[in-house]
């Protein structure tokens, strides 16, 4: 792929009638390609694809056809939950077409540079702050992708003097080619994905597709706690500049906290005097705030905090600017997100975490006295690495969906006396208020319920968004 303007009078699919198909499809109509948009779904169920007919898009729902990959095909687009299995994609990786995201397409189009913030967890929260923060010192940040606004309708909005914000899955980032961001941003890896992605092989090579192309005038900010990003800062395959951050350790260079968290997850973290601290190239450091000032709780936020300054002072932020943002900043929908409080017990919606170490997180973001709900889409994962956590952050554990017994069985494993299965009812939302019942009969004045599933939510929900607003509701209305 060379350039958009080499599309012109050619033909383009795009694979996937959601809003970033939507926004590609018109950004390559706009620009004098043939389009025509493929959804699996049947025509009444993609209330899009009127808007692109009476554009003079050919949109075709309900199957993939035969004929809609050929030779001729110039280009392919697809949506990055579409597995590179799916019969289109496998029919283009035969005729050796390119097939991109529409991160790669956006790229080649954006005015502004771009900040790339991918990672296995902290993502929605890192980017939305870095948004917050460099708005605050008068950046002009245009924050978009998995985020939000697509990619492609933020590049035409966007001038050389704005930064695009850019949250990304490794989806998005497996299919680029010439992406390079300004600055990057590797939060962390963990092991999930791995039915969409074969294996941590292919997981972990779509993550490194952020800094592939970067060269000595990018940043690569990472962080020096995790095991990869480790490997990552000692290595020369990395051209950008790299800049560490760390939550367990002192750094001569990069953002850290003083004193550090312990190294382990279940050790006592506590401390009233832990600060944020730059230190900087000519090997001074500089205080910025303390850990206790910050607007979210929690280690796991402490970290993405030390992020977000990175990203933000590689921008040319003044650093002076951050401090207010970082106090105000209060989180993220489904991330660590307060709801309410009944007869005592606080319930907490974080049903963003779809993975054992999101939900490690948050059990380590309490002092204890969890009622956990969990459960989701199985995707072949045991859950052991919960029953520590569990143990001794845990009074009681309730499970729904497919994992439910995977999970049940670790809670009693990690000698939970309460563990309760729920069978599935009428529906998704029934089964759901079910299990917030349960567990509220669990529950006790002081004690804490949380929704933090360390699964996906697709085996009951069409999104993680659904099943935490499911949830809020039924708190409210115990």
């Amino acid at each position: 792929m060379k350039g958009l303007p080499t599309y012109k009078g050619r033909r383009v699919v795009v694979l996937g009638l959601a809003r970033s198909g939507v926004s590609v499809a018109k950004l390559f109509h706009k620009l004098g390609a043939l389009v025509t948009v493929n959804d699996q779904k049947e025509r009444h169920l993609c209330p899009e694809a009127d808007e692109l007919d009476a554009l003079g898009v050919s949109v075709i729902c309900g199957d993939h056809p035969d004929s809609l990959i050929s030779e001729d095909t110039a280009l392919v687009v697809k949506n990055p939950g579409i597995p590179y299995t799916a019969p289109p994609v496998k029919r283009a990786l035969e005729l050796g077409l390119d097939i991109v995201t529409e991160v790669e397409v956006a790229s080649l189009l954006s005015p502004a540079p771009i900040v790339g913030i991918t990672g296995s967890n902290g993502k929605t929260t890192t980017t939305t702050w870095i948004g917050e923060m460099l708005q605050a010192a008068g950046l002009r940040p245009i924050v978009a992708g998995n985020i939000g606004t697509p990619l492609c309708e933020a590049v035409q909005e966007a001038s050389a003097e704005d930064w695009i914000i850019a949250e990304l899955s490794s989806f998005q980032l497996k299919g680029t080619q010439n992406f390079r961001p300004h600055i990057a941003l590797l939060l962390n890896v963990v092991e999930t994905h791995l039915d969409y992605h074969g294996g941590m092989d292919d997981y972990v090579a779509s993550k490194l597709k952020l800094f592939a192309n970067q060269t000595e005038d990018d940043y690569a900010i990472l962080n020096a706690d995790d095991e990869i990003c480790r490997d990552l800062l000692q290595s020369e395959d990395i051209k950008a500049q790299k800049i560490a951050f760390a939550v367990t350790q002192k750094l001569e260079r990069g953002l850290y906290i003083d004193p550090p968290f312990p190294a382990e997850l279940s050790a006592a973290g506590d401390h009233p005097e832990r600060h944020i601290v730059w230190s900087k190239q000519d090997g001074t450091a500089q205080r910025l705030l303390s850990v206790a000032e910050l607007g979210i709780p929690g280690r796991h936020n402490a970290s993405n905090a030390l992020a977000a300054i990175a990203v933000c002072l590689a921008a040319g932020a003044d650093p002076d600017a951050l401090a207010a943002p970082l106090r105000a900043f209060h989180g993220v929908e489904h991330r660590l997100e307060y709801v309410t409080e009944r007869n005592g017990v606080k319930y907490y919606n974080n049903s963003k975490a779809t993975n054992s170490a999101a939900t490690i997180i948050a059990l380590r973001s309490f002092p204890g006295r969890i009622v956990l709900i969990a459960g989701g889409l199985d995707r072949g994962a045991a859950y052991t690495e919960l029953a520590p956590h569990l143990r001794d952050q845990a009074k009681a554990i309730v499970t729904i969906g497919q994992t439910r017994e995977k999970l049940a069985q670790v809670g009693r494993q990690a000698g939970l006396t309460a563990v309760k299965s729920v069978e599935p009812v009428e529906d998704a939302e029934a089964t759901l208020r079910l299990a917030v019942q349960e567990a509220a009969s669990l529950a006790e004045a002081g004690d804490i319920v949380l929704l933090s599933p360390a699964c996906a939510s697709w085996d009951m929900f069409t999104s993680y968004e659904e099943r935490g607003r499911i949830f809020k509701q039924s708190a409210h209305t115990l």
